[in-house]
């Protein structure tokens, strides 16, 4: 006589967002941040020493990419203002944003972003980029970014 076979079903439930509203737990802590960076500047805390204090918290090697990169875009025109932006350390022209350095740090990627605003000048045609990866400043890259910042603010 036959023996007779059932299949085994399971039912899976649906995978949940991270958290409840879609935002993700740095995110979130972006966001209060920033509201801590709004709060600062009501206070009168100056935006260079914010910036310095976010190196501070960065590992080593992203640290000294910052720094430099800090340096490079300062030298590019003296009137560039550094504050933090997202707890970001951020690049102002005439009070509107132009850049910002994302740390590898801050969102656990493998390469640490020099990220551009909408204010930035760099239209290229219907297409162009806004962010470059970096792992090191190299004295070519170095270079680029010096020409892009130029760039970004309409100085030839």
């Amino acid at each position: 006589m036959p023996t007779k076979t059932t299949a085994k079903t399971t039912t899976k439930k649906p995978v949940k967002a991270a958290t409840k509203g879609g935002m993700s737990a740095a995110e979130k802590l972006a966001i209060k941040e920033r509201a801590a960076e709004l709060k600062a500047q009501a206070l009168g805390l100056k935006g260079e020493a914010e910036v310095e204090a976010k190196w501070k918290l960065m590992k080593p090697e992203n640290r000294a990419i910052a720094k430099a990169l800090h340096t490079l875009i300062k030298d590019v025109d003296k009137s560039i203002e550094s504050k933090t932006w997202y707890s970001m350390p951020a690049y102002y022209k005439d009070g509107k944003l132009i850049c910002f350095f994302q740390s590898a740090d801050k969102w656990g990627t493998r390469y640490s972003t020099l990220g551009f605003d909408a204010n930035a000048k760099l239209d290229d045609g219907s297409m162009w980029a806004t962010s470059f990866a970096l792992t090191k400043l190299t004295p070519a890259n170095s270079k680029e970014i010096a020409a892009l910042v130029k760039k970004a603010i309409g100085k030839k």
